[in-house]
């Protein structure tokens, strides 16, 4: 199973990085809390402080991460290419 599918790229998901910390991921629908964690931790060596996900009304996962101070998120999107 892979866990994380994509990052979101949106207007909204961008305010987010920028102001909030909170990076944005379109994960597996089997998917858990704790397994998305251990992934985006393992993936881009950062700390996660806190994880919420929601099912969007196409059916799709999406895990919103807001990342320890220490590490900012607008680095992974920079890594990422979304900035």
């Amino acid at each position: 199973m892979d866990v994380l599918k994509y990052p979101l790229s949106t207007e909204k998901a961008i305010r987010m990085i920028e102001s909030d910390n909170i990076i944005t991921f379109i994960v597996d629908m089997k998917a858990s809390r704790s397994n998305v964690k251990k992934e985006i931790e393992k993936k881009f060596n950062v700390k996660v402080k806190k994880i919420s996900v929601s099912i969007t009304p196409k059916g799709k996962k999406k895990a919103y991460l807001k990342l320890d101070e220490a590490y900012p998120a607008i680095d992974i999107a920079t890594r990422l290419g979304l900035m």
